[in-house]
């Protein structure tokens, strides 16, 4: 799988990780929640770290805990999560139990999701870097009426990290937001990489195009995600799965050739209809 660079640090990040939405919002004992220490396997084996969770995915975070203190995985998790609740006491209680969750006593990244408080909790979290318990800090959101927001809190703070939606359906970010982040020497992890609404599920009944095969691609959804990865602000692709096999196949779109925006001059209308 190839990495590419943190501005703020010159750490490398592999290009594909895993999301938790619904996916890891498991309980114990259910069959889903059995499948997911080979979830993360199949993530780390490719040679990925990105583990991307928040309080708001149910059960997610103390899925994604237990299952890094229980197993045997090789490679290091890369482990990032959120804080969206208002005030700065109850940002911290809610961090505080993230790491409870989670098991750890650093989070590599954690995020204001949705710029909610923004300002209250990224004081806290700049602090929190300071004493060690974070290592890198951002913001997220996912919605394009709230770019010019985003776009703002990038220009007015030092962050490390943003996570926006971006992909072949939904290319908002490409105007404005990313050329910012490349600008400010921001990472960018993309969430919804394989877009919404039900486009991949509309793909899979079409045959993959011949062109497919000239980048290494066997699925519609490593297609869309070399896509998302074409842009050069992107640093790495979260695609959320509770499924093995579907985390595999996503892997492989890290590896490989990753062809730059000019090759999807006449593609991305094809892979978004």
């Amino acid at each position: 799988m190839q990495s590419r660079v943190i501005p703020s640090t010159g750490e490398v990040l592999p290009v594909i990780g895993c999301g938790t939405y619904m996916g890891f919002d498991r309980s114990p004992g259910s069959a889903e929640f059995a499948q997911l220490p080979r979830v993360l396997s199949a993530l780390f084996e490719a040679g990925g770290s990105v583990v991307d969770s928040s309080p708001m995915y149910g059960k997610a975070e103390a899925a994604v805990g237990q299952l890094l203190a229980e197993g045997s995985m090789q490679g290091r998790p890369f482990l990032a999560t959120k804080v969206w609740t208002a005030g700065r006491a109850a940002g911290i209680r809610q961090m505080e139990n993230s790491l409870r969750l989670l098991r750890t006593d650093r989070i590599d990244l954690m995020q204001v999701h949705n710029l909610l408080d923004c300002a209250s909790h990224l004081a806290t979290l700049r602090q929190w870097k300071e004493a060690g318990r974070v290592r890198y800090i951002g913001i997220t959101h996912y919605t394009p009426s709230a770019y010019a927001d985003v776009e703002q809190v990038l220009r007015s703070e030092p962050l490390d990290f943003l996570q926006i939606n971006y992909s072949a359906q939904e290319r908002e970010a490409e105007q404005r937001l990313l050329p910012l982040a490349a600008e400010r020497g921001v990472a960018v992890l993309v969430n919804r990489p394989l877009g919404g609404g039900g486009l991949l599920r509309r793909l899979r009944a079409k045959e993959l195009p011949p062109w497919a095969q000239e980048i290494g691609c066997t699925s519609w959804s490593q297609l869309l995600l070399k896509f998302a990865l074409s842009h050069p602000a992107v640093t790495c692709a979260i695609p959320g799965s509770g499924s093995p096999e579907h985390m595999a196949q996503n892997a492989l779109a890290g590896g490989g050739t990753i062809p730059g925006p000019d090759y999807w001059r006449d593609k991305a209308a094809a892979l978004a209809a």
